[in-house]
């Protein structure tokens, strides 16, 4: 019986630690892109990415008034082709940082932008 109980444990701990070493390997592989936007503009005009997943950094650098992000696939830019994961979890207030989801992008052209703000379509080509 002590075997039996011992080995459950053991087995336990093995799954325990495999799931959180397959959750750091997750976190591991998501890459942050940082973007600042001013008055009326993103500083960044494009990006060039590879395949994989994202999460979009959001700085708010003195616009006077709460700004988003906007991420859709080029030539797609109503509200229902917006790649929801990629707006930021909430407002992002003046000289704040917000961020989004997660989001994993495939290779092909997209837009950014922030309708708050706001600014014009930019270009993020994924490669």
């Amino acid at each position: 019986m002590k075997k039996l109980i011992i080995g459950i444990f053991l087995l336990a701990i093995n799954f325990t630690i495999s799931a959180q070493d397959k959750m750091m390997k997750h976190d591991a592989i998501t890459k942050t892109v940082a973007l600042e936007q001013t008055k009326g503009e993103f500083t960044q005009k494009s990006i060039t990415l590879s395949e994989g997943t994202y999460v979009f950094e959001i700085a708010n650098a003195g616009v006077d008034h709460e700004v988003g992000f906007v991420l859709a696939p080029k030539g797609k830019t109503d509200a229902a082709d917006h790649i929801k994961e990629a707006y930021v979890t909430a407002a992002v207030p003046t000289d704040a940082k917000g961020h989004s989801n997660k989001v994993t992008l495939t290779k092909g052209e997209y837009v950014y932008f922030c309708p708050l703000n706001p600014t014009p379509q930019y270009t993020l080509v994924v490669k």
